[in-house]
């Protein structure tokens, strides 16, 4: 029975309808009407595919369904398997390489393939799929219209030519990401995590002996995990190259199992990998032609179910493979299975956060810019024990010097946490526009929880963990060990004023709490502005009231902008607007103008203003950068969380990399007026939603 978090809006039982599609309300209306279905969300235009039209008429791209491909066409031939996807006219291997491995886990693959899909029973043309996106799960509908050029799929097919859930299994990911182009090139993570919801991490083959790697390989398949590999291209010509052994550079390999045979008197460890192209196999000993087999007994290659044919799957030594590959990726649904030993029998928690960096605001770039670098996202991450094992459960009967009991004793104490940052939506249309990405992990000391953090502490401190070097991927993860406390984690681009949403999240083996350093807003403007008016600029406001006030004796804004930009150096002058601005700003009982009095208070606000200003203004340039936003009002008087910053950057800077002085005084005058209506607001439903919840909600408008 589902529980109520299970069935909860982006759960897999009830995941977002993309483009709010609903394949159940669909499929019925189809099959009531008798049509098929033909998608008006990702139509059979070029625009779906992505990429440039061939100039050749006779490689014109139609589209078709199924059955108009092949009379024999279904959904699913037999049985699924790992040898049922061959890569088409698409460099999408490290999709297809993920799509492979998951064939090996029936329940893993039916989240992603709903059963009870057909080519003939309750056909409609209509087909849905599921894949996670950033803690979401969320289902795709498609119609099973396929490009085919010269009478064959363009992308992705089977070896027999006639099943065809693969092909369409990459259209929807194909229209989740904006077009079959957008699939062009990418890391065998990034599929295998959205075909599982699971945490990918990349391990260096060199890392381990091959007896050790094929262990841990070993341990991991038999758990669950996802695994592929590839071999390092030294630049981009050398992408695709096949080597003297059968083997592709930079392409992406599922590894599907692993076994041991004997070999006359020795043992000798295998994996067997897939390339995704459905051909091209290696060539060396132990590969589908070798003759090492023919000293293997006929009992032996039955068991590990050898097929020497080319079908793209082939086995290898663990020798031989950690002298030819370089990197192995390993997704696991639970982190238990990235570890070769189970530390304690305690379940892994997680935090999830979405968060994004906007330029001018938010979008603070690496710490090599300290004037910004404090502006990025800041996430508390709570501690509060360790992982509660007194030793591993190593299998060595205890037999430890006195040394690495205590180095152990003090490992224990620490929190196993896996982090990871994934940046969101970068796969889009026809570019693939992935931004260098880090984040950083600082420990905070108990009089600082809960305190955003300014640009002194990231100058005096050094972080006390991080992803590494700043890298052009969809995601970076790493395991890390903490001790309990407070910490801050800090992702990052590594260029400022980079616009981009990210995902957070956060595994633990002990309890944890991920959030914003985010506070409750506050003003002490009125008692900050309280300062008397220069007797030059008393003489200014007296003669310009003699001169140009109305009968009322009052000025209007053109009047009033004059009045400011005669006192204001000419940096600091104010448009028209501003002027508009800052009488709303005051009681006038409706009128659209100002007393004398009122002049004088709104010249020494605005000198107040200058003054604070110019403090943030480097290179006298009349504009400071709006990453200084957040401390300039503070200067005013006024504490601003995360979320408003963001919504006043967007307003007042509009992405500038400058900010106006007019700009600074618009600022401060709307929220002025917003802190003193919440004040004064009666209302206890306003009061318990707070005032950052107020703000937002005005400052939007």
């Amino acid at each position: 029975m589902a529980t109520e978090q299970d069935s909860a809006p982006g759960s897999i039982v009830n995941p977002i309808k993309f483009m709010d599609q609903d394949f159940q309300d669909l499929l019925q209306k189809c099959l009531k009407s008798g049509k098929l279905f033909a998608d008006p969300c990702f139509p059979p235009q070029q625009t779906s595919i992505g990429m440039p039209e061939d100039p050749d008429p006779k490689k014109a791209i139609k589209w078709r369904r199924p059955k108009e491909i092949g009379v024999n066409a279904v959904f699913v031939e037999d049985t699924i398997g790992t040898t049922d996807i061959c890569q088409g006219q698409l460099g999408n291997c490290w999709l297809l390489a993920a799509l492979s491995c998951l064939t090996m886990h029936p329940p893993l693959f039916e989240k992603v393939v709903p059963p009870n899909q057909s080519l003939s029973e309750s056909y409609a043309g209509i087909f849905h799929f599921r894949f996670w996106q950033y803690g979401e799960w969320v289902e795709v509908v498609v119609d099973d219209k396929l490009p085919v050029r010269e009478g064959r799929l363009l992308f992705s097919y089977s070896p027999t030519r006639n099943e065809y859930w693969s092909a369409l299994v990459e259209k929807a990911y194909a229209k989740l990401v904006g077009c079959y182009g957008s699939l062009k090139g990418g890391n065998i993570s990034e599929g295998m995590e959205d075909f599982t919801g699971g945490i990918a991490h990349s391990l260096q083959v060199s890392s381990r002996a091959p007896q050790v790697l094929w262990r841990s390989l070993t341990a991991a398949l038999s758990r669950g995990s996802l695994l592929s590999c590839f071999i390092q291209a030294s630049s981009s010509p050398d992408i695709g190259k096949v080597t003297a052994d059968g083997l592709v550079r930079g392409h992406a390999y599922a590894i599907t199992d692993s076994d041991k045979v004997t070999k006359a008197s020795d043992e000798i460890l295998l994996l067997r990998l897939r390339n995704p192209w459905g051909f091209v196999e290696y060539r060396g000993p132990w590969g589908d032609e070798s003759k090492e087999w023919d000293d293997v007994v006929k009992a032996e290659k039955e068991r590990i179910d050898l097929k020497q044919k080319e079908d793209g799957e082939f086995w290898i030594s663990a020798e031989d493979f950690g002298r030819l590959f370089n990197v192995v990726e390993i997704c696991s649904v639970n982190p238990d299975n990235l570890e070769e030993q189970n530390i304690s029998p305690y379940t892994w928690s997680i935090s999830e956060y979405k968060g994004c960096w906007v330029s001018g605001s938010s979008a603070g770039g690496s710490c090599k810019y300290n004037q910004s670098f404090w502006k990025n996202p800041q996430f508390q991450l709570d501690l509060t024990q360790h992982d509660r094992a007194e030793e591993d459960n190593r299998d060595d009967d205890g037999a430890r010097t006195p040394e690495e009991k205590k180095k152990q004793k003090g490992k224990a104490k620490q929190c196993t946490v896996f982090l990871e940052l994934l940046q969101k939506n970068r796969r889009k249309k026809t570019q693939i526009d992935f931004l260098q990405i880090a984040f950083h992990i600082y420990k905070v000391p108990p009089e600082l929880k809960g305190v955003c953090l300014g640009r002194n502490f990231f100058t005096t401190n050094l972080p006390v963990g991080s992803s590494g070097k700043y890298e052009a991927q969809r995601g970076l993860c790493r395991e890390m060990q903490l001790d309990p406390g407070n910490y801050i984690i800090m992702p990052s681009t590594f260029q400022p004023n980079q616009p981009g949403e990210f995902f957070v999240r956060i595994f633990s083996k002990t309890g944890n709490t991920l959030g914003t350093q985010d506070f409750t807003c506050s003003s002490s403007f009125l008692q900050v502005m309280a300062t008397p008016l220069s007797p030059k600029d008393q003489e200014r406001v007296k003669k310009t009231f003699e001169e140009e006030a109305g009968r009322d004796d009052r000025l209007n804004p053109k009047k009033l902008m004059k009045l400011f930009n005669t006192a204001l150096e000419k940096d600091y002058h104010l448009p028209l607007d501003t002027c508009r601005q800052l009488i709303f700003g005051e009681a006038t009982k409706g009128q659209c103008s100002l007393t004398r009095e009122q002049t004088e208070t709104l010249l020494s606000t605005l000198r107040h203003l200058q003054s604070i200003f110019f403090q943030f203004d480097e290179d006298s340039s009349g504009t400071m950068s709006p990453f200084e936003l957040s401390a300039a009002l503070q200067a005013v008087g006024m504490q601003c969380d995360g979320k408003v910053l963001q919504l006043l950057s967007e307003r007042f800077v509009s992405g500038e990399l400058h900010m106006p002085f007019h700009g600074f005084v618009s600022c401060v005058t709307r929220m002025q007026k917003l802190f003193a209506l919440y004040e004064s607001e009666t209302s206890q439903e306003v009061k318990d939603r707070g005032i950052n919840s107020w703000l937002l909600q005005f400052l939007v408008v």
